[in-house]
């Protein structure tokens, strides 16, 4: 099937209280490896792109791989643009065939937040377009972002709330103390934060940094709002370890083949593992 904007689960993950997950592309295997996670789950999924995974694989090979796998799979796949930084970048990915965007104007003050996401969201929505916006900033290294514990920012309710009654996102992702990579301990999440702001709006929250959450923090999250979980650092660790163990075993290995299949068959046992985690399998 054609790919799909994220408001295309969004009703039945409500009423089912179940999170679809992002899972990012990184190359080829990652892409092969969700979309056959997805089909043996039966699970909808949004393929994740960041600016600079668009830059690694080029735009063009982006889409023709997310559009190939939507068509193979047989069930909801959302491409998704995470953590567009311009307006312009937005409109790039939109013209390309991305069927959702995000655009991160968290590290503006509020007002010019808001200004900016309006924009976007006024631009996505008149081509069919579905559209995240952020609010607080969320710790830890992704891409060429890196930002420290200290300076993260937890998202204020009220300021979350207000953000969505002007912009009318669909998802909301909210700084409530999870981060992008892996967690030294156990991550001091602000579950008070998502409960408060996903009972005053109308769209799902979503949960960034989604690698390394204990389970049963997960399905609390999920249970009071939480209707997307972004995951990468999981897969992408699964899938260096499985190279490194085949290299360390067969120095003399040079066919890719060898050592990038096992890598896509333990990228795909992760996202197997999240898509029933998130209850999110069995509802296509």
């Amino acid at each position: 099937m054609p790919l799909v904007p994220m408001t295309a689960f969004i009703e039945d993950s409500k009423k089912n209280k179940y999170a679809v997950g992002q899972f990012n592309l990184n190359n080829l295997e990652f892409t092969q490896a969700i979309t056959e996670a997805a089909m043996e789950e039966k699970s909808p999924v949004i393929f994740g792109v960041s600016e600079g995974a668009m830059r690694y694989m080029g735009l063009d090979y982006t889409v023709a791989m997310a559009k190939a796998a939507a068509e193979r799979a047989g069930v909801p796949v959302a491409l998704h643009l995470d953590h567009g930084s311009s307006f312009e970048v937005v409109m790039k990915c939109i013209r390309a065939g991305f069927s959702s965007v995000m655009f991160d104007g968290s590290h503006y003050p509020l007002e010019e937040n808001i200004r900016l996401t309006k924009q976007v969201v006024e631009a996505a929505h008149a081509v069919g377009v579905s559209v995240e916006g952020e609010l607080g900033t969320i710790g830890g290294v992704e891409d060429d972002l890196s930002v420290d514990e200290e300076d993260a920012t937890l998202a204020k309710p009220e300021e979350a709330i207000r953000f969505w009654e002007e912009t009318k996102v669909d998802y909301l992702a909210i700084a409530v103390g999870t981060a992008h990579g892996m967690y030294k301990g156990e991550p001091k999440i602000r579950f008070d934060i998502i409960e408060k702001v996903a009972s005053s709006i109308g769209a799902p929250i979503v949960l960034h940094g989604g690698s390394g959450v204990p389970d049963e923090s997960i399905r609390k999250a999920i249970s009071l709002g939480v209707g997307k979980i972004n995951v990468n650092t999981e897969n992408q660790v699964a899938c260096t370890e499985t190279i490194r163990k085949i290299l360390a075993e067969k120095p003399n290995e040079i066919d890719p083949r060898k050592y990038l299949g096992p890598a896509r068959e333990a990228i795909k046992e992760v996202v197997k593992g999240k898509m029933r985690l998130f209850g999110s399998s069995n509802r296509v």
